[in-house]
């Protein structure tokens, strides 16, 4: 933690002072996210109290065992997510968990349902079941629930409170076929089997099931604590512990489960805090039904905005760039011109968006949690958020402003790597707003080029990149890595690799700047090259130090995909080109020899000698080379 990193995913971990941050957790329940030197998340956990759960991770008195003692060494930073009960935050961790898979979660990895209850309202007269997943069936879902003896607790339960039938019979098809079974002698079945009682009235009675689904249970509870009161006072002490455990239930599956939504709908839940001239919105990501991520954005006001107005200019500086917009967009209060932006917004999608402001139940509570966590970031991160902005957006008006350029959001980079001419690879990285965007990176294998060639080698990943594209936007495919085209192009090197990409552009009829990134001696970033002269750069600069970020990561990106191939082919290129030499002769001979030149100069009896090889498969190896 002690040398400065290069910005990943938008923050300068090497500036993330974990003491301190630990200091403003808060003692509230929530999940946590782990993130290593490369901001990738490597472990999601959920905690009651998260500023107690968190502290324990870097406490050295603690025992920890050895797979968390380890996991410790590799973070970097962590964020955390507000719930209002732990139930909340199990949940959260279980989708975050499905969605990031991170590495040290391989406990939490097995693919564990949570139980819904099912209600068929399709059917003439429905049933009330325990189900695992969400299927389409026009079927009502409540859930999930974390705990599956609750489930069937409250199953129970409410069958034995609405006569709600438990068998599996078709019914009316079925009626009258078979007797009634025992739940109707005992009383807690109706026999809609036998006919006894009318759709209507068993209607009435789902109907009441579905309002206690909802959260309408203040009625039950108090109609079952009269009915423990009644018993233990009639000295009916069995009856009484019966209605006691049943309340019990209730109480424990009735926390709502705000985190996750049943219908399996896409939306953003979004949610804003102001304090004076500065802002933060809080984006949820719902998809599938699921929480899978969030994203906060720092604003600075005017201090004359109302939370509408904040709310209506995020919406379209945020939807105008972002590649999918979802069905529906909840927002804490009204925003002007409602209508037009769902009109522009359902353009965009190609499908109906709604802006809806939820007054009541489950989403209501979504935008609430949301608003919540905005004004955490805001209280507790405002400093941390202004440096990151500076690091990020800021650097790239630097380098707009040194360049004489505007509106630069989207820079790529390219460069490539080889030993000796052997296995050439291109990388592009790309950053957006200042910030790398891993989803759009993209390797190239050289197919064309032979030997230790840069220029022909970037020539021919710049013709791939950009005819790629060009393809792409006339058939109109959907928007990709490849189609999207930056706003500045950056270079690994100085005149000679921009001149190929201005030839490659020029050739294409394409206008985008290029610049090169200058190294000194020591292989340094040292300035940029652009419009055939080189730009020095302030060393102590946001602009320079981004300018460095990029060009170490496009080089790390390069030299990782040349490693792999490098491990997967360099022996295969030779050797398994040598009739009757399998894998194993293969290993057989590299082990012996060591290199390829020694394998080269033995004569066939040296060969013969090696536990794998016969003087057939010899002879095959010495012709080969001679």
């Amino acid at each position: 933690m002690g040398k400065e990193q290069q910005d990943v995913g938008g923050k300068e971990i090497g500036m993330f002072d974990i003491q301190e941050e630990l200091k403003k957790l808060p003692g509230r329940p929530g999940v946590y996210l782990m993130h290593d030197e490369k901001d990738e998340i490597i472990y999601v956990g959920k905690a009651i109290s998260l500023k107690n759960r968190v502290r324990q991770y870097f406490q050295s008195s603690r025992n920890k065992g050895v797979k968390i003692e380890q996991m410790v060494t590799h973070i970097a930073r962590f964020e955390y997510i507000v719930t209002d009960s732990e139930l909340e935050a199990l949940v959260l961790e279980c989708n975050l968990i499905k969605e990031h898979r991170p590495k040290y979660n391989t406990m939490l990895m097995d693919d564990k349902a949570y139980p819904f209850i099912k209600v068929t309202v399709d059917e003439p007269f429905p049933r009330i079941m325990l189900a695992r997943r969400i299927v389409k069936d026009k079927a009502k879902y409540f859930g999930p629930y974390t705990s599956a003896g609750a489930v069937k607790d409250t199953i129970e339960l409410i069958r034995k409170l609405y006569n709600i039938r438990s068998c599996s019979r078709r019914l009316p098809r079925d009626i009258g076929k078979e007797r009634p079974c025992l739940n109707y002698h005992i009383h807690q079945c109706k026999a809609p089997c036998q006919g006894y009682i009318s759709q209507e009235d068993y209607r009435k009675a789902i109907d009441e099931v579905l309002s206690f689904l909802n959260g309408n249970y203040d009625g039950v509870l108090k109609n079952l604590e009269k009915k423990m009161t009644d018993a233990s006072e009639a000295m009916e002490f069995e009856k009484a512990i019966e209605y006691r455990e049943l309340i019990g239930s209730v109480q424990k599956i009735a926390q709502k489960q705000k985190i996750t939504d049943t219908a399996g709908e896409d939306r953003d839940i979004l949610a804003v805090a102001v304090e004076n001239t500065d802002a933060v919105v809080q984006v949820f990501f719902i998809r599938g039904g699921r929480l899978i991520g969030r994203d906060h954005f720092y604003l600075r006001l005017t201090g004359e905005e109302s939370t509408s107005e904040i709310l209506s200019s995020f919406l379209k500086q945020f939807y105008a760039g972002t590649p999918y917009i979802p069905a529906e967009l909840m927002l804490p209060e009204e925003v002007e011109d409602a209508a037009l932006l769902e009109e522009w917004l359902s353009g965009k999608r190609g499908h109906k968006v709604h802006i809806k402001v939820p007054k009541k139940g489950t989403k209501e509570k979504l935008v609430e949690l949301a608003g919540e966590n905005a004004r955490l970031v805001l209280s507790k991160d405002k400093e941390r958020l202004k440096r990151e902005e500076g690091r990020t957006i800021g650097a790239v008006k630097e380098i707009e402003k040194l360049l004489g350029l505007e509106r630069v959001v989207r820079m790529e980079a390219y460069d490539i790597s080889n030993i000796s001419g052997f296995a050439s690879v291109g990388s592009m990285v790309v950053y957006e707003k200042g910030k790398p965007k891993r989803n759009d990176y993209r390797k190239f294998k050289i197919k064309s080029v032979q030997g230790p060639d840069d220029y022909a080698s970037m020539n021919e990943v710049l013709t791939r990149r950009f005819q790629h594209g060009l393809n792409d936007q006339k058939e109109g495919k959907d928007m990709g890595s490849f189609q999207a085209f930056p706003d500045l192009i950056l270079m690994d090197g100085g005149k000679g690799q921009v001149n190929v990409a201005l030839q490659v552009l020029e050739k294409l009829g394409l206008h985008i700047p290029v610049c090169g990134m200058v190294k000194d001696d020591n292989h340094r970033t040292r300035g940029l090259y652009y419009q055939n002269r080189e730009i020095p750069i302030d060393k102590n600069s946001e602009g320079f130090k981004l300018i460095t970020r990029i060009q170490d990561e496009a080089h790390r990106f390069a030299i990782e995909f040349h490693r792999k191939l490098r491990s997967q082919g360099q022996i295969h290129s030779v050797l398994d080109d040598i009739p009757g030499v399998g894998p194993a002769r293969r290993k057989d001979l590299m082990r012996h020899f060591q290199n390829l030149d020694a394998i080269k100069s033995a004569e066939v009896e040296e060969l013969k000698k090696l536990p794998s090889m016969n003087e057939k498969s010899a002879q095959e190896v010495y012709k080969f080379f001679h």
